[in-house]
């Protein structure tokens, strides 16, 4: 399954429904992250070396759709939304 996100198609996604964490990666792992980041909402982000996103962590995923029927993810400069992540954590 595949999220995209902001024009980002993360195609590695994992969902650990017991700790509600979703995990969203481009491209396959092992991919080592040379920075990381937080947003704003207290989504962690990991980027390669060049500065482009690989990967975004998503703490309390479910709890946060449920609430807010979306995901906001800040990113720098600017502000993305997520609401098409029902499917991925119902999946799981």
């Amino acid at each position: 399954m595949t999220v995209k996100i902001a024009g980002i198609e993360f195609d590695n996604v994992l969902y650990d429904r017991e700790a509600d964490v979703l995990y969203l990666q481009v491209g396959e792992p092992p991919r080592t992250a040379a920075d990381f980041d937080a947003s704003p909402e207290g989504h962690y982000l990991r980027y390669d070396d060049h500065g482009v996103l690989l990967g975004i962590t998503i703490v309390n995923a479910q709890r946060i759709l449920d609430r807010e029927g979306r995901i906001l993810i800040t990113l720098p400069e600017r502000q993305v939304e997520a609401t098409d992540l029902g499917d991925v954590l119902a999946a799981a």
